[in-house]
């Protein structure tokens, strides 16, 4: 290999046959500006890929945030318009084919639910002997043989007596220097100015706040089964006397309420002359106190329950309740049915996008829950002992922070997981710690079931005064019969006895 010498001067510098007799210096010069556009193009190429890839990360996780808006969507719909299935009268094959001796079960009610039964009747009012039959009632075949032995059959019917009792009072009246003017006092069981009685007003709340009637259809039942007949403003007019009466013991009844142990809360929408309120409900298995607001916040909560509430609060994890009570235990089937619901959710989400972790973890979540819930039910009966609660307790702690060791992509699954692992976990266990506390917080969503079924039937109120009627007279309707009083007996007290007669009546204990 030869080297060019170091004073060789090439004498075709400006005009070089092999560049086309173009100037070596000129297309050396070119070739230098081009290297440094060439550079600045890679540069904006470069700029353009990371632009693009920021692009594809926002468009996947638009995409990504589409499809979780849709499964929930989605997931609303069919819970609101749940598909018609028809019943089939035997399993099916994968063709759609019937499998022979594989007859569908009859459905029943679920485990651990007490059946429906009736029982028998204490008395006897009326014995009617029935001889036996001369002809077969099934195949009309004559002439039957005697048969030893009686057959038993009790029933229970009513007797309607459409007509009512009109009473007559005829007072003897004393004259009252002070008001200067005659006076008279009620009859047993008359309500003075009151052309219908105190039974029939009775019966007509217990119609109302507990079976659900309308006033109008409340009328037409007296009118037609007892021949009583009233308009239906005066069946309002029961609701406002009896409410009136009843404020002291309602008031009575919220004092009760912020010196127990224990208490379940809960709310629920309500409507009032258009407008969204909210129904409140604060009680145990002895009380129930209802009442109906306009707003939702920590403020309705303290106005219920005080600033100085020192018993456990059963609630969901709605933050109004936050700083009532000493402890709080978490409605752990609302965390079941939460867990559910995201897992029904996530499998909405299109294949590439789910997360195996999630609905691991939701299973365990359900799991828990159930086997937390079914210990509480155990602990209560004295199936388990209560000495064994401690160490329950920090079993199911080791497995709940098993279960939320790691971060979920999931956002619903993520918010729930940093809900169990955070400072508020401490109360999802309360019932281990203190005996006679629920794990659920199904007895208050009952509670509020009559409510409910009244809001659909009613659609609210219209008027200040419909609040507070409707607050009063099913709190002391429910808390009557939580006492195992009749209703109706205590609203015939209320109507036709004072204040304290009406209380004492309403206990079970009246000290």
């Amino acid at each position: 290999m030869s080297y060019v010498p170091n004073d060789f001067k090439c004498q075709y510098v400006k005009s070089c046959p092999h560049l086309d007799w173009l100037s070596a210096h000129w297309v050396l010069e070119e070739y230098r500006r081009g290297q440094d556009d060439y550079d600045e193009h890679i540069q904006i190429i470069d700029n353009f890929y990371e632009a693009l890839k920021e692009k594809d990360e926002r468009v996947y996780i638009l995409e990504k945030e589409n499809a979780e808006l849709k499964a929930r969507l989605k997931q609303v719909h069919q819970r609101q318009f749940k598909p018609n299935k028809k019943n089939k009268e035997s399993e099916t094959d994968e063709k759609g084919g019937s499998i022979p001796g594989k007859e569908k079960r009859k459905r029943g009610a679920p485990v651990g639910h007490q059946g429906w039964g009736r029982s028998k009747p204490e008395r006897i009012d009326q014995t009617v002997h029935v001889p036996a039959p001369s002809v077969c009632p099934h195949c009309q075949k004559d002439y039957l043989n005697p048969y030893n032995g009686i057959y038993e059959h009790v029933q229970e019917d009513i007797v309607i007596k459409p007509k009512t009792i009109v009473i007559k009072y005829l007072h003897e009246q004393s004259f009252c220097s002070r008001c200067n003017r005659p006076v008279i006092q009620a009859g047993e069981g008359e309500l003075l100015n009151a052309h219908i009685g105190p039974v029939a007003k009775s019966v007509a709340l217990y119609l109302r706040y507990h079976i659900g009637i309308s006033y109008r259809k409340s009328a037409e039942l007296f009118r037609g089964v007892f021949g009583l007949d009233f308009v239906p403003a005066s069946a309002f007019g029961f609701d406002k006397h009896a409410a009136l009466r009843g404020a002291p013991i309602y008031d009575d009844l919220l004092e009760k309420i912020r010196v127990t142990d224990k208490a379940h809360a809960d709310e629920t929408s309500w409507r009032n002359d258009g407008i969204g309120h909210f129904a409140w409900f604060a009680g145990n298995e002895d009380l129930a106190y209802f009442h109906i607001d306009r707003h939702r916040s920590a403020d309705v909560a303290k106005s219920i329950f005080g600033d100085k509430y020192e018993g456990i609060i059963i609630r969901d994890r709605y933050a109004a309740y936050n700083g009532i009570g000493k402890e709080w235990q978490a409605c752990l089937a609302h965390i079941r049915r939460n867990a559910k619901e995201i897992r029904q959710e996530h499998g909405l989400l299109p294949q590439e996008i789910r997360d195996l972790t999630t609905d691991r973890f939701c299973e365990n979540i359900i799991s828990l829950c159930s086997e937390a819930c079914k210990t509480g039910s155990d602990l209560n009966q004295n199936i388990i002992p209560w000495e064994a609660a401690s160490d329950i307790e920090k079993q199911f702690n080791h497995q709940l922070m098993k279960i939320c060791k790691r971060p979920l992509s999931f956002k619903q699954a993520e918010t729930l997981r940093a809900f169990l692992t955070g400072p508020e976990k401490h109360s999802l266990f309360t019932f281990l710690r203190h005996k006679g506390v629920s794990p659920t917080n199904n007895h208050a969503e009952q509670s509020l079931r009559h409510m409910v079924i009244f809001r659909k039937l009613s659609f609210g109120n219209r008027s200040q005064t419909g609040i507070k009627t409707h607050s009063i007279l099913p709190s002391l309707l429910q808390t009557a019969r939580r006492q195992g009083v009749s209703p109706i007996n205590f609203f015939h007290t209320l109507f036709t006895s004072n204040t304290q007669a009406a209380k004492a009546a309403l206990y079970k204990n009246s000290s």
